[in-house]
């Protein structure tokens, strides 16, 4: 997930949690954990992109999962450019989805989103880096608890 906070700084991280949960309207939820500086800089947001990352972008995939934002401008090092709702959206990916937020509340150690899609597309990626697929990823925080 990718957003960028009020003072402009785009963030992005890896989310452990995120589904389709309606069809007529669209909507997308997503959790974010509370510890994340991710979390802190879409509290600040009305946007933020979702991004499917192809299996062979592990690099990419272990930037968002295993540095923080507090330390490290992911940004800098990858390509992106700034979507239709301000969100940042990566250059390369399996497939992008970017949307507005119409509701947050808690859900214990994790915040969710709900989303309604505003643009989306494919990217040049084509198979799917899945949690199944994925190296284990030491987090850029430590798990809320």
């Amino acid at each position: 997930m990718t957003t960028t906070s009020s003072d402009g700084e785009p963030s992005g991280c890896i989310v452990g949690f995120s589904t389709q949960c309606s069809i007529v309207p669209p909507r997308y939820l997503v959790c974010i954990s509370k510890v994340n500086h991710t979390y802190f800089a879409s509290e600040s947001s009305d946007s933020v992109a979702l991004h499917l990352i192809g299996r062979d972008q592990v690099p990419l995939a272990s930037l968002f999962a295993e540095t923080s934002g507090d330390t490290v401008d992911k940004f800098a090092r990858c390509e992106w450019r700034t979507g239709a709702t301000g969100a940042p959206i990566l250059c390369e990916s399996a497939a992008w989805l970017e949307g507005r937020i119409i509701r947050r509340w808690s859900v214990g150690d994790h915040q969710a989103l709900l989303v309604r899609p505003v643009d989306g597309g494919a990217g040049s990626h084509r198979d799917v880096l899945t949690a199944q697929s994925a190296p284990h990823f030491r987090p850029g925080h430590p798990a809320p608890g």
